[in-house]
């Protein structure tokens, strides 16, 4: 009975240590804006089983993405997806993004996307509700580089937009 009171102890405390596991929910969308180009180059990182996830919720449970055998329509659902989660304004006027197309690195898929014919930014607003809906600790991390300038910001559920003005 000795033996077994120290032998528990060692197998249990172990055990309490996992449970405390937290788990960030997190994007990074780089935003540049290419003035020689007209263009502005958008770049998102999210986690691609926290993506998974939710394109499992929203639109088929059998996904699995980074496969070899991922069927076609996921760019359908991540262009669908990602149109309804991220919106910009420049100037005041609301743009079209393009989806580009999507790699994977390791547990990340990066997603690109493209804003055309953009001569000059005054002002930048931009929303980004990426998995807020899944998950309520989400954080969107902006970083942007337009007209030379960097800015850095952090989007949540409860301020999920942020306003940029240039001179």
């Amino acid at each position: 009975m000795t033996f077994i009171k120290p032998f528990l102890f060692f197998l249990i405390i172990p055990l309490f240590a996992f449970t405390s596991v937290h788990k960030y929910y997190l994007s990074v969308t780089q935003i540049d804006f290419i003035k020689e180009k007209q263009s502005v180059q958008i770049i998102t990182r999210i986690f691609i089983d926290d993506f998974e996830n939710l394109l499992r919720d929203r639109y088929d449970e059998s996904i699995t993405l980074a496969t070899k055998e991922e069927p076609k329509t996921i760019d359908v659902y991540i262009k669908r997806y990602l149109n309804e989660s991220i919106k910009v304004k420049i100037n005041n006027e609301e743009t079209n993004l393009t989806f580009i197309g999507k790699e994977y690195d390791q547990d990340i898929m990066r997603c690109y996307l493209e804003i055309e014919g953009v001569t000059n930014i005054k002002s930048f607003e931009i929303s980004n509700k990426v998995l807020f809906g899944l998950f309520e600790e989400q954080q969107n991390i902006i970083k942007t580089k337009i007209n030379s300038k960097q800015k850095s910001f952090i989007l949540t559920p409860e301020k999920e937009s942020a306003l940029l003005k240039f001179n």
